[in-house]
């Protein structure tokens, strides 16, 4: 730490010649005069280190006792920018360098995200940006805390924020509301109907009452546990059966069989690439677009854009409101070839098994599936017959008895 201070201030290297040098040393004890790094050349030389500011008092000891001083050598800031004191061109950039870096320093260059899981980044930072903190926003003047207050107010998926200013970083840390659980509605009179034909092969009742038994055969809208429930009256009573509605519950299970088909035509355009190209290279800065090079205005019929964003980063891995964009486009001209029929055949076959998982569901089995296909009018026509074992029930609105 010495040392740095040292070279801050500055320092000389002194060549002392006199009758009796040991009597500057004395002196310059006596005078508080900071002195290191002696050296004795021979009986009347000695050499050593000063600092720049007592240069001149210790000349002035040493002309009183007949010595005489020179100097060696100097370090240090001082005289490293005593070497540019004609240059006034690079004095006036090191000073609007250093005003340049002391205040972009306060400016908020990067935002940072963290303690999300469900919330996506995109939806906070659009928030923020909303209220006024975006990159290239004046740090100080931001009330952090009335803003993290507002954002929370917006965003109900979250319960906490707090907004840290670090230099041109600012960081958002947040917290996420605890999901309520969905709460089952249990108001209205509802039946659970079944969705497919189907046997069933099992049924759940939780409310209301089974209106079918396992191996009944059952088709698409029919009543499988109805929200009426039944209320006989005693053994030998002359009371009418009552008969009370709820919102039924419960599952219900059977064998179906499931027919999906799909389509596709038998002939496909494709992009012949006639070579011509145009490059437009544009920069953003602060979410502000510049064209600096080629222009994007096509007059080609048919062309691809490609878009390649680089987005400049810091050292830690954070992006900064800087990116340069290139655009590519490349002219063609449409052409129809016939398709593959057994790739196409492949494609709509791996398409009408996903849609039967979809209709499965994740509890739904299938147990065993049947293609077939056929060309006509110009398309490709595959069909799916597969055996499933799923569940049927879907609530449907009852109708309330008199």
């Amino acid at each position: 730490m010495k040392r740095l201070m040292n070279l801050l201030r500055g320092m000389v290297i002194l060549c002392i010649t006199g009758p009796f040098p040991e009597r500057l040393m004395n002196l310059c004890a006596q005078e508080n005069i900071d002195f290191w790094a002696l050296e004795w050349l021979d009986s009347h030389t000695v050499r050593m280190t000063t600092r720049r500011r007592t240069l001149a008092r210790l000349e002035e000891l040493a002309a009183r006792i007949g010595c005489e001083v020179s100097r060696e050598a100097s370090r240090g800031l001082p005289d490293f920018l005593g070497r540019f004191r004609t240059r006034y061109a690079f004095l006036a950039g090191l000073a609007l360098a250093l005003c340049a870096v002391g205040l972009l320093s306060r400016f908020v260059l990067v935002i940072e995200v963290t303690g999300n899981e469900r919330v996506p980044d995109g939806v906070i930072l659009s928030q923020l940006r909303r209220l006024g903190a975006r990159p290239g926003v004046y740090g100080p003047s931001l009330d952090r805390k009335q803003l993290a207050q507002e954002a929370l107010l917006e965003l109900e998926e979250l319960s906490w924020m707090a907004i840290n200013l670090h230099g041109t970083r600012l960081e958002v840390i947040v917290r996420e509301a605890i999901q309520t659980p969905e709460r089952l509605d249990e108001s209205g009179f509802y039946d659970i109907v079944s969705e497919a034909d189907g046997v069933v092969t099992h049924v759940e009742a939780e409310r209301g009452e089974a209106a079918v038994e396992e191996g009944d055969v059952v088709a698409a809208g029919d009543v499988v546990i109805s929200g009426t429930v039944t209320m006989e009256p005693p053994l030998y009573s002359d009371l009418p059966t009552r008969y009370y509605q709820t919102h039924a519950r419960g599952r219900v299970w059977a064998q179906t069989w499931r027919a999906l088909d799909a389509a596709i035509p038998l002939e496909a355009g494709v992009k012949d690439y006639t070579g011509e190209e145009k490059t437009a290279w544009s920069l953003t800065f602060f979410g502000q677009r510049m064209e600096i090079f080629g222009t994007p205005s096509i007059s080609w019929p048919f062309y691809d854009k490609i878009t390649t964003v680089r987005q400049l980063s810091l050292p830690g891995g954070g992006a900064l409101p800087l990116s340069l964009g290139r655009e590519t486009f490349r002219a063609y001209a449409p052409r129809a070839v016939q398709v593959d029929l057994e790739a196409a055949q492949d494609l709509l076959e791996a398409s009408l098994l996903e849609r039967l998982r979809q209709l499965v569901g994740e509890d739904g089995v299938v147990e065993s599936t049947q293609f077939s296909a056929q060309v006509a009018d110009g398309l490709l026509r595959v069909t799916l017959t597969a055996q499933c074992r799923e569940e049927i029930g879907r609530e449907q609105p009852g109708t309330e008895k008199p």
